[in-house]
């Protein structure tokens, strides 16, 4: 007789806690998270067709949040099933160094616990305690990704800072500046007064904040302005050619009026960038400190002159008002237009949006710097005398790169025609240092420092995007073309990450990749939203509802989480997550664990056989059944539709196969004839085999752990089975 089906383990309800951890480490010692192991135990063909994916990187800051558990859930589902496909499939791990944000994190521990600033340790000293938090933080990042069910491929992981990708990000560099494409010089740029850097647009935050605004006479025009501290070097008067109101006066044409510190001639300057029904149609300009004024000086060829210093305080021009800060200065210098006859109203409700520095809350400050830019407008011989811009639309308007929900097109193209020259200087010191040295009015730009003595390097260092733009081909072994990895692997099959850096890393990678390889980077783009709380709310530790992975994972189990992420919840879409969600997909979890129990203790002497043809009329119905839906199934998977199969497998395990199938079976296997009880039995195994497949990407663990206990004789880790075919 054969032995019973039913394992011991079913006896008692599923323990997460228990199985997990152990679960993850029986994927790790197996090796199927390396493509190269897959080869080499025969489970994948060498030939087999390629998926590839790097990890966008977590920051080094701190911890993962819920965010990152929903893109490391989104990523994993893809490889797991591309995996079980049978394809080549590499899912590259790394972190980022995220230069002003770890450096911040740790100036701002160091002032607190030693009451100490980075100047006081010096660069080496400082750049060793932020080395040390950043391996502190990768190390516990890698232990979430773990936790989470990621089945990365440890064995290649990067680390945007590390000897290989500096070597890449210097090699880079130099082939941009030989070609033109990096330059340095005077641009506006986004200045943060108190972390006294560089900071990029990413970077911003974005306040409402209540102010008021004044109305201004200058000259015969009232100009409108909530900063008149700005206003001392204002000397050009700007309104559209064609605003009737003013046809009296003409482009270039000089004026003499009072102002701030005494009589001034200013000169009237005609733009079409004036928008004719804002306020009184004129204003003027302070092209220092202003991206728009900036511009418009550029294309006049005006004067700018600085009135506010890096430290946000008011320079000389300003007169009495010198060396004072400007919320200190702003009323004294109201007080006295107001004494001249020089204010015509004051709007004491003006509502506007302010930046202010993510990192240091500081009032950014548009200045005018030397710092070092890319070109985006620059035709490159190498690149047919495309433009970077014109290489990176094309990558999507040709089908190269899909992006996925497509809306989001509009949203690229409309940034990349609207995009400047890129700052990627910052002055910080933990980061890439810029490969320049100096010595006197000798400039040297290479790979490795200048020989001799008497050179000094660059002290700024790179934007953090510059070497994640670099991710894709990075982290595969490009600078060397003849890398296997880079040769296998690039272009990566997807790049999976949130909407809001479409700009940031997505548009840069594709600008990176098509320069420099003259390939992009990943043929698809798959978006996804934020997670929010049950009220719609997006998550913060200011709100309290800031929910941690980690700590809902060993409350109710991992594949939980990951279940309610992906249920309900489309590309680009935002999602809502309470812990009533996470517990109901627990039960599922459960559901699932007694349901195998009912199917084997029912089944305990059947032999599984794949090849069973003896159905009853009946079971056959149910097969085609089955087979439709995963025809449905693998269909919406290919097309990255994980909300439709993770809600269409639920309802058919519960709904379905438990709830109407098992309840018939009980009857069938109570009185059925011994054709029936066989046929159903068969049925019975095979359709929970082919459940557990298609739940494998979405819950790892639980599914992992019932296949360990299936009666299936020569069965791989569930991670490596074939995934079900028609």
């Amino acid at each position: 007789m054969q032995e019973p089906n039913i394992d011991p383990k079913f006896l008692k309800p599923y323990d997460p806690k228990e199985t997990e951890d152990r679960i993850y480490k029986l994927w790790e010692e197996s090796g199927f998270f390396n493509p190269d192991v897959c080869i080499e135990k025969g489970v994948t063909d060498k030939n087999a067709s390629v998926f590839s994916m790097v990890l966008p990187p977590p920051n080094v800051t701190g911890t993962l949040h819920i965010g990152h558990a929903s893109m490391l859930t989104i990523e994993d589902i893809m490889v797991r099933f591309a995996r079980m496909q049978g394809k080549r499939t590499l899912w590259l791990p790394g972190t980022d160094h995220a230069a002003i944000a770890t450096q911040s994190k740790v100036e701002k521990i160091l002032e607190k616990e030693e009451g100490k600033r980075k100047t006081d340790l010096g660069r080496e000293e400082f750049l060793k305690r932020v080395e040390k938090f950043a391996q502190e933080s990768h190390d516990t990042i890698v232990n979430q990704s773990k936790k989470m069910g990621a089945s990365l491929d440890w064995s290649r992981e990067a680390y945007t800072l590390d000897a290989k990708r500096n070597f890449a990000v210097r090699t880079a560099f130099k082939k941009m500046y030989d070609d033109g494409l990096i330059y340095r010089g005077h641009r506006i740029v986004n200045w943060d007064p108190k972390g006294q850097t560089v900071i990029s647009d990413d970077e911003l935050v974005y306040k409402e904040e209540k102010t008021k605004f004044y109305y201004l006479k200058y000259g015969p025009f009232i100009i409108g302005t909530a900063r008149p501290e700005t206003k001392f070097g204002d000397k050009y008067v700007v309104m559209h050619p064609e605003d009737k109101r003013y046809a009296e006066y003409k482009d270039g044409q000089k004026i003499d009026l009072e102002w701030i510190n005494g009589p001034i001639t200013a000169t009237i300057v005609k733009d079409e960038s004036i928008d004719m029904e804002f306020g009184t149609g004129v204003m003027t300009i302070t092209p220092w400190h202003s991206t728009v004024d900036f511009e418009i000086a550029e294309r006049h060829n005006l004067e700018k002159e600085q009135i506010i210093d890096k430290y946000g305080k008011l320079l000389p021009i300003a007169g009495e008002f010198s060396g004072m800060k400007i919320k200190d200065a702003r009323e004294k210098i109201i007080a006295k237009l107001e004494a001249k006859g020089l204010v015509e109203k004051i709007d004491e409700n003006y509502v506007h949006n302010i930046a202010t520095a993510e990192r240091t809350d500081a009032v950014v400050e548009p200045q005018i710097m030397n710092q070092w830019f890319i070109n985006v407008n620059k035709q490159i011989k190498d690149r047919n005398n495309k433009t970077l811009k014109e290489l990176m639309l094309e990558a999507v308007k040709s089908g190269d790169v899909n992006i996925i929900p497509d809306r989001f097109e509009k949203v690229y193209y409309n940034w990349i025609e609207n995009l400047r020259d890129w700052c990627i200087s910052r002055q910080i010191w933990y980061g890439h240092r810029i490969p320049v040295w100096y010595k006197g009015e000798e400039i040297y730009c290479g790979v490795e420092a200048p020989g001799g003595e008497g050179w000094e390097q660059d002290s700024d260092t790179l934007d953090t995007w510059f070497s994640s733009g670099l991710w894709t081909f990075s982290t595969l072994g490009w600078p060397d073309l003849n890398a296997p990895d880079f040769k296998t692997y690039h272009p990566t099959s997807m790049l999976e990450t949130a909407h809001d850096i479409i700009f940031f890393w997505v548009a840069r990678m594709i600008l990176m990749s098509t320069y420099i390889l003259g390939e992009v980077p990943f043929k698809t783009v798959y978006l996804q939203g934020v997670v929010r709380d049950a009220q719609g709310r997006k998550m913060s530790k200011s709100l309290g509802n800031a929910m941690d992975p980690l700590e809902v994972s060993a409350k109710y189990g991992t594949d939980a989480v990951r279940m309610s992420l992906i249920v309900g919840t489309g590309p680009g879409n935002d999602t809502k997550m309470s812990e009533d969600k996470i517990r109901a997909y627990k039960n599922y979890a459960n559901k699932l664990w007694n349901i195998t129990r009912f199917v084997l203790s029912s089944t305990e002497f059947t032999k599984y056989d794949k090849d069973f043809n003896k159905y009853t009329e009946r079971e056959n119905a149910l097969v085609e059944e089955v087979d439709g839906l995963i025809k449905e199934i693998t269909k919406e998977m290919e097309e990255y539709k994980f909300y439709l199969v993770s809600e269409k497998i639920y309802q058919y395990t519960w709904s379905r196969f438990a709830d109407v199938i098992i309840e018939q079976s009980k009857e069938i296997f109570l009185s059925g004839t011994d054709e029936d009880k066989e046929s159903r039995a068969e049925f019975l195994l095979s359709t929970l085999i082919k459940i557990l497949k298609i739940l494998h990407p979405f819950m790892p663990f639980v599914t992992e752990e019932i296949w360990s206990l299936m009666p299936i004789e020569n069965k791989k880790l569930l991670i490596v089975e074939e995934w079900p075919k028609v």
